[in-house]
């Protein structure tokens, strides 16, 4: 078996071959940096960039496991094709070795916090239960897992993992919006909607589809699934937020003012994760109790600090303006701070929570497209440092009002190597200052 990529899953898919006496052999881009890896897995590696080495590699090969993060216009994949090499999946491997149920999530935004609270309304209902997919744990690794013994996976499934999947079954799966993203991966929009429409594409008439109510965008796909269909929303669909309780067929779960965090966006995921957990048996006891708890996780609209009566949030996990837009849509009034290498997306989307905001800071790679998005409707700043956009953010925020909130709209490799080194970056800034307030 050849496998792609020596990253998290790379390396799990290995390990998995090898525990089943598959014979492997590994291919990297950057066959360098992986040597080590390679030679503490015991398989032979070679450089993937390169035709000659593939096509040798693919002679004795009867399957090709590429790895989530390379992109289907890889010269892997076309030799795979060429040659008609069988080529599988991480979750399609799962799904031939393991027969344990899995629930999976999919969607532009919200996937490892509805992936996060469905495991846990699982775990709280005495289901051994493991988050895995686009978390630190790929699925063929916990399936392995002889200490757990999970009885049920929650997959985080991503455009990039859902890209090829052919045998993978989700006996629940929710597929919660659809907007542009990794553009840049898939090539165009239809290409990366199709990849997310496999979720629901290999599942059978008694498992369960979970969509949002009346969504124009996903019509094309809700309107064609073989699964049962359960909906969520705001006001409306079988599992749905009014304005005083969140209510799931009919049956109130919690009031609203008992979640720990209930902005809209927050309100949604708690609803398409109760659709999840109770269609798989969980107790609603048990969902009301984990969104009573759930804090959220960090990058994703984390609260930071309250300085002189300013909150600041931090929303670095907002790669696409479609994020932006759903995080800001929470707030009275809001100073923005975004900016950061563009994913071949629409920025002018943002012009549409102009009312909601008090001003803008424009940073990074995209400051100047940013600065043309609010051209004539809210006043622009661009800062050169993560410093001073927080520093220029906080003023405005002083004169005019709101909170300050980053949720960049675009990936982080201008600046930083990760959403998450950015976010710390932001934070760590923040509490320097509430520091600096504290001892003036």
């Amino acid at each position: 078996v050849l496998v792609g990529g020596l990253g998290l899953t790379g390396q799990a898919v290995i390990k998995a071959l090898q525990a089943r006496n598959h014979q492997v052999l590994a291919v990297d881009d950057h066959p360098q940096s992986v040597q080590e890896t390679a030679r503490k897995l015991g398989v032979e590696l070679i450089d993937s960039a390169s035709a000659t080495e593939l096509k040798r590699a693919l002679l004795g090969a009867t399957s090709v496991v590429p790895s989530p993060g390379i992109p289907s216009h890889h010269l892997l994949y076309q030799l795979a094709d060429n040659s008609n090499t069988q080529v599988l999946s991480e979750l399609d491997l799962a799904a031939m070795w393991d027969d344990r149920p899995c629930v999976a999530v999919t969607g532009t935004n919200g996937k490892t916090t509805v992936t996060e609270l469905t495991s846990q309304m699982f775990s709280a209902s005495g289901m051994r239960a493991a988050a895995v997919g686009n978390t630190e744990t790929p699925l063929v690794a916990a399936i392995d897992d002889k200490t757990n013994r999970y009885e049920i996976f929650v997959v985080e499934a991503s455009s990039f993992r859902l890209d090829r999947v052919q045998r993978f079954r989700a006996h629940a799966a929710a597929w919660l919006n659809l907007s542009p993203d990794h553009l840049d991966w898939h090539g165009d929009f239809g290409s990366y909607a199709t990849a997310k429409s496999k979720i629901w594409e290999t599942q059978h008439a008694d498992d369960i589809a979970v969509a949002p109510h009346d969504d124009p965008a996903l019509a094309p796909w809700t309107s064609n699934i073989s699964a049962q269909l359960i909906t969520f929303g705001l006001g409306e669909g079988d599992v749905h937020c009014t304005e005083r309780e969140l209510i799931a067929h009919g049956e109130r779960v919690l009031k609203v003012s008992e979640l720990r965090r209930s902005r809209p966006h927050d309100q949604l995921n708690a609803c398409a994760a109760a659709a999840l957990a109770l269609s798989m048996n969980a107790s609603i006891e048990s969902v009301a109790e984990v969104l009573a708890q759930f804090d959220g996780l960090a990058h994703r609209l984390e609260f930071v600090a309250t300085i002189n009566g300013i909150h600041f949030f931090n929303d670095s996990k907002a790669t696409t303006p479609h994020a932006t837009v759903a995080a800001i849509t929470g707030f009275e009034q809001a100073v923005l701070i975004a900016g950061g290498r563009n994913k071949n997306l629409d920025l002018f989307d943002l012009r549409r929570i102009a009312p909601k905001l008090a001003g803008v800071v424009a940073i990074g790679e995209s400051a100047e497209t940013l600065s043309q998005v609010f051209d004539g409707v809210v006043a622009t700043t661009v800062a050169h440092s993560m410093q001073e956009a927080i520093e220029s953010a906080t003023e405005i925020a002083k004169v005019s009002g709101g909170d300050v909130v980053l949720s960049p709209a675009c990936a982080s490799f201008d600046w930083y190597q990760s959403y998450n080194e950015r976010g710390d970056d932001f934070k760590q800034r923040v509490f320097s200052l509430e520091r600096e307030q504290l001892q003036s």
